[in-house]
Formats: structure tokens, sequence, C-alpha cells
């Protein structure tokens, strides 16, 4: 099955074909991605064996010129998570008045002219709602449009695959042709659990990411705990809780440090010997020790190994890039699940 990756980040779908590929002998293989962080793109080539995809780096620019499309190779199978920001709870959610919002379109002429069998395609779940469902159908017109017979959208979340963080995503898969299969998440769960030997990284807990001990840098400070720890202020009020086994879900901006109703932050006395300060007052908590997700665990929280995080070390990326990227990124094992249960459960081909 040969695929492009558009809006790849760090490649989390990519490392879901690789996996499955060293599973169950898929034999995907990418012709062609495109990222226009720089950042992202160094980690991305640190980690994959790059042998001739086609780099289409701005996929606006990339896409306007029917020369460059001519230079992919022809593909079966489009992936991708476009933008998600301008339909975030987090952002301003302007959805299509937002470039970040229509970029999504700009694949137009790479579907008219390759017409690839399949689409799957990834975003927040608020898009569900976003204008009142219309940017949903919008964008299901869209490939509607573009002769796709099949185009349904499923709910999948994070935590059903063995990763330990709450993350609702919407998947778009779109087929060429009629299909007549059942694509709801307990049947993507139902076909996950039965896969024992398999390559992916699983948890039971966030407590089985942890590490027992990392640089004091990632430690709060008495002066930040106040805010950090505090429940909400008088516009925006809230519960805090740190020390939680199932992670909240991880944003792009986790380096800003938010409260800890929307981040994550784990206790020495949790992290050494389990003991958790769910229900602890903030002000109990000021004189114990109290630490952010370290930019490794927050990648494994999302299915990439040490290795991983690592090799983007040796590129010189920064805290900031690399929590960036964990929060943008794809679960690996939420890709890999979907993809199995399409492509090995299904049996689905061009």
């Amino acid at each position: 099955m040969k695929y492009i990756e558009v809006f790849s980040g760090i490649g989390g779908f990519r490392k879901a074909t690789e996996l499955l590929n060293v599973d169950f002998e898929t034999k995907f293989k990418c012709k062609g991605f495109s990222e226009i962080d720089p950042f992202a793109l160094k980690t991305y080539e640190a980690n994959y064996q790059l042998n001739g995809e086609v780099r289409m780096s701005d996929i606006i620019e990339f896409a306007s010129s029917k020369k460059n499309i001519d230079k992919l190779s022809n593909f079966n199978l489009l992936l991708g998570g476009f933008p998600c920001q301008a339909f975030s709870l987090l952002g301003l959610q302007r959805g299509f008045d937002d470039d970040r919002g229509s970029i999504l379109f700009s694949i137009h002429n790479i579907l008219r002219i390759k017409k690839p069998s399949f689409i799957v395609l990834e975003n927040v779940r608020h898009i569900q709602r976003h204008d009142n469902g219309k940017t949903l159908e919008s964008i299901l017109l869209f490939f509607k449009k573009h002769k796709y017979k099949f185009i349904k959208t499923v709910v999948l979340d994070t935590q059903n695959f063995g990763l330990p963080q709450r993350r609702s995503r919407i998947f778009i898969v779109c087929s060429l042709k009629k299909l007549n299969i059942n694509l709801t998440e307990s049947a993507i769960i139902e076909n996950f659990k039965k896969i024992k030997d398999n390559s992916l990284y699983r948890y039971k807990d966030v407590r089985s990411i942890l590490k027992k001990k990392v640089d004091s840098k990632y430690y709060l400070s008495r002066k930040i705990k106040h805010t950090i720890l505090a429940n909400g202020s008088k516009n925006f009020l809230s519960k805090s809780q740190i020390d939680l086994s199932l992670a909240r879900t991880l944003t792009a901006t986790m380096m800003k440090m938010h409260r800890a109703c929307q981040d994550n932050y784990y206790s020495d006395d949790f992290i050494q010997k389990g003991k958790s300060h769910k229900e602890t007052k903030p002000k109990v908590l000021y004189g114990k020790p109290v630490r952010r997700l370290t930019p490794e665990e927050a990648l494994k929280l999302q299915g990439f190994n040490g290795k991983f995080y690592r090799n983007a070390r040796k590129k010189d990326i920064s805290d900031f890039q690399l929590y960036k990227q964990a929060g943008n990124a794809l679960s690996v094992n939420t890709a890999y699940a979907l993809l199995h249960y399409l492509f090995v459960h299904l049996k689905l081909r061009p």
C-alpha cells in the first residue's frame, strides 16, 4: 500500500505504518510527505529512513503546481492530521476564517490528479460541533465532490489503545469504492484487543512512564505553584488536580505550564511511592516536590519511544519544540489500531 503523509508533524501515521509492516508484513511504503515546521522536520528526518520520498514541504505551494504533483509516484492512500488549531476548544475557533482551517482544501489538485483509493485524516473532536456542524459538513462535501463514495467519521480515544491519556480525535475515512463496513469505535477497540503480538508501546498508567530521577529544571518552584495549583481565579474557577493516572490531553502549548486543571503534574510521592495527592489541597503541596512531564515522557504518552526522543535531541531540538511536537502529534497506537482494522482485519484493497 503506497501512501503519502500530509501535514505529517513528527510522523504519527508513518510510525504506525512502520510498526504494522514489522508485525503483519503489510508493505506500507511512504512516497511523499509534507510538513512546514522546520523543527518537526528535523525530528522526522532523525527518526525515519528516508529513501526517495518526495518532500512536499509547504503543501499549499506544492499542490498549486501540476508539475510538482506529477513528481509523486502513484499512491493508494493519503494520510494526515490536518491543522486543528482553528477548530480546537483551546484556540479562537475561527475555523475556515483561519488559514490553518482552510489548508485542508489545498490537497484538491492532488486528489483530482492522483485519485488515491483511500483517505484517512485526523482532527480534534470539537470539529464536529464547530459552527453548528457546518465545518465538518463542508469537509465531507469536499470529498464527495471528489467522487469518494464511502465517507465516514469515527471518534477514537487514545486511552483505549494502550496509552494512558485522554485524547479524543475524529478520523475521516474515505474510499472511492462503496464499502459496507462497520466503522465504529467499539468495533475498532474490539479488534485492537485481539492484537496480541505487536511492536507497540503500551502502558498501564502514567506512573509506568514517569522517570524516578529527572533534571531539576522540570520541578515547579514554590512561587509558581501558587498559580499552577490554584483552583482557578475569580473569572475562571476549576478544580486543579495532580497525580492523575490517566493523563489529561497533551497540548502544543504545554511548555507554558497551564494550571493543573489543564496540564499534567506529578509529585515525588506519587512517582517514587505511588502515593497520590489527587485530592490534596494546594496549600499542602506548596512544600512538596512537584514536577511537570519531561519531553520524553510526553512523547511516550503519544506512543513514541525513548530512542525516538534521543534521535530528536541529537538534532538539538529544544524542550520547547519537543513539547510542541508531542502536543500536536497523532497518537501512534490510535493510528495503528485504525489502520490495522481497515487494512489488516477488513483487508481493504484499492
